[in-house]
């Protein structure tokens, strides 16, 4: 599918849930990326997004003649108040829309919205093998920072994650206005 103009990116509602589930559920079965080894249910995909939406953390997808393709969020990159300015994100695409321009449009209303918001730091975990995640990335101004060897195991491999980074807003030139 090539990319069409037809492709809106909005904040997810609640009646999103079940499609970013079946895309999730996608990723779950068959990614490296994804950390969970079981299919999770609505209710936890609701919880995750208001607790998202709750701390004013974005929370997008993407829409092609009125399906959801794809979904973006961030959430904290750590817990410990020192680290309230970064985030870290995931965006998932529905597996018929790979490489279909959903992802280039997801991940820089993703780190407009995040500079918005006033954070300053945006982090992303991206499979090692994943050329075409890292490459996303780095078109968008994030770089590598790291390599993260043998730290999943699914499907009776081991996987390394390539840590990678971008600044945002104001970055570290200037402290933080919240």
């Amino acid at each position: 599918m090539s990319e069409s103009s037809d492709l809106v990116v909005r904040p997810s509602t609640e009646a999103d849930v079940p499609a970013m589930l079946a895309i999730y559920e996608h990723h779950v079965r068959n990614g490296v990326t994804v950390a969970e080894t079981e299919p999770l249910q609505d209710e936890d995909i609701k919880r995750r997004r208001k607790n998202m939406l709750r701390r004013k953390l974005p929370h997008l997808v993407a829409e092609r003649g009125g399906m959801v393709v794809g979904y973006a969020y961030a959430v904290p990159f750590r817990k410990r108040p020192a680290y309230r300015y970064a985030v870290k994100h995931s965006i998932y695409v529905h597996p018929d829309h790979l490489h279909s321009g959903v992802g280039r449009r997801l991940l820089p209303a993703l780190v407009e919205a995040c500079t918005e918001a006033g954070f300053r730091q945006m982090l992303a975990y991206v499979d090692a093998e994943n050329r075409a995640s890292q490459a996303l990335h780095e078109a968008f101004g994030f770089r590598r920072v790291g390599l993260l060897e043998g730290v999943g195991y699914k499907f009776g491999r081991w996987t390394d994650s390539l840590l990678m980074q971008r600044t945002i807003g104001a970055g570290t030139t200037e402290p933080p206005g919240f």
